[in-house]
């Protein structure tokens, strides 16, 4: 088999992001299991592994990647440092057409770059690969008790990336003393997975969703919940899991009743903008509604939560939310606001742990899918040599590609 050249990029993206695709143990293996790949790294002064571990493990440093066949990253590449006819894997955000990537999308296609996308990369079943919400949901539930526990003075806990990994991270979980709340946290997948690590690892009690409006407890509980616990069919059928994902204007809303229950709110459910809100501003007015902590791991801004009015940063993770004038507000400022943790880069925070974990995903699956030519690859490849997909041509006045109608 013919030789392959990777190379490992430094991350440029603004605010710094200390996540690395592959960690330095990665590569050692990886140049044991498959002989023919040439590794080379990028140095950088940022990364959450030294540039000398990478050498040891039988990386070239090098500021010179020009001759390396296919380029990993994390976060999107700055235009100015996008190598032409290149091949790259990064999280570009572009398949919704976001406005703040469209140059990126148009330097991609004019310097012929083949660019493959993580979030895209699925098995034959659609179900993703390779991920960082794991870690979304521990630093995102772990934020939110602590934000909790500092609105009311309860108890004062390191942040997530002040701890080394999250080894660490939960030597800080015998300081949390709740007293009888109740937590919600919504959503089934890798993110309500990762928080409920960190809600069991603190001692806190899980209670079905029927018992968590119903009942009342002399310690600190949460429930988790589905899809179909607070979501139901506009013309009183059953509830169809199928049915809501394929056609979720077909349903309203139900989440009130656990809002008039719950103190603390953990949204880390995908929303699909053609779904119910979970409430509006018009419900945080009202006398019985309870929340008054929210960590939004999902962080759509003005989406399911209208309190989510723009992303919090790591260096300031807390706003308050003002129903009242429906404005954002000095943290913890008055009784009556909603307290809102809505960091939007949240694994940032464990960059070691999440990186270990998405670097092993990536070793098991995809540099074996990537040397056989596995149509995996294939699926998630927005452009091909400057040229989008054939998925992707919805893609192709956003890329330049197209001149708008009427112009």
């Amino acid at each position: 088999m013919e030789k392959v050249k990777i190379g490992i990029i430094k991350e440029r993206k603004v605010p710094v992001d200390k996540r690395v695709p592959f960690t330095p143990a990665h590569i050692e293996e990886l140049k044991e299991k498959f002989p023919n790949i040439e590794w080379k790294v990028e140095p950088s002064e940022i990364r959450c592994f030294e540039d000398q571990d990478y050498q040891a493990a039988g990386a070239l440093l090098s500021d010179d990647l020009s001759d390396c066949d296919i380029l990993f990253g994390v976060k999107e590449v700055p235009v100015e440092h996008l190598l032409p006819n290149k091949s790259y894997f990064f999280f570009s955000h572009t398949i919704k057409e976001q406005p703040y990537n469209q140059d990126l999308m148009r330097a991609v296609i004019k310097k012929n770059i083949t660019l493959t996308d993580y979030e895209l990369l699925t098995n034959e079943e659609g179900a993703r690969i390779v991920a960082f919400g794991r870690y979304a949901g521990i630093v995102g539930a772990y934020n939110g008790i602590l934000t909790y526990g500092t609105r009311f003075n309860l108890f004062k806990l390191r942040r997530a990336h002040e701890c080394f990994d999250f080894e660490d991270l939960k030597t800080e979980f015998r300081k949390v003393q709740l007293p009888a709340i109740k937590i919600v946290l919504t959503g089934g997948g890798r993110v309500a997975r990762g928080a409920m690590e960190v809600l069991d690892g603190m001692g806190i009690r899980k209670v079905t969703p029927y018992d968590f409006i119903h009942e009342d407890y002399k310690e600190a509980v949460y429930t988790q919940l589905n899809s179909r616990d607070y979501n139901r069919p506009k013309d009183g059928s059953t509830f169809s899991r199928k049915a809501f994902y394929n056609s979720p204007e077909k349903f309203e809303g139900d989440f009130l009743k656990f809002a008039k229950k719950a103190d603390l709110l953990i949204a880390g459910a995908f929303w699909d903008p053609g779904a119910p809100v979970l409430f509006t501003r018009e419900d945080i007015l009202g006398l019985d509604f309870k929340i008054r902590v929210i960590a939004d791991i999902t962080c759509d801004i003005e989406g399911s939560i209208p309190s989510t009015k723009r992303p919090a940063t790591i260096e300031a993770p807390v706003y308050d939310y003002n129903p009242c004038d429906d404005q954002v507000e000095t943290a913890y400022r008055e009784e009556g606001n909603i307290t809102v943790m809505a960091v939007d880069n949240l694994p940032c925070e464990l960059p070691r742990d999440a990186s270990r974990d998405f670097g092993r995903e990536l070793s098991d699956h995809v540099i074996p899918a990537l040397l056989n030519g596995d149509d995996m690859i294939k699926r998630a490849t927005i452009a091909r040599d400057g040229q989008l997909s054939e998925k992707f041509k919805y893609l192709s006045q956003y890329a330049g590609l197209k001149e708008k109608k009427g112009s």
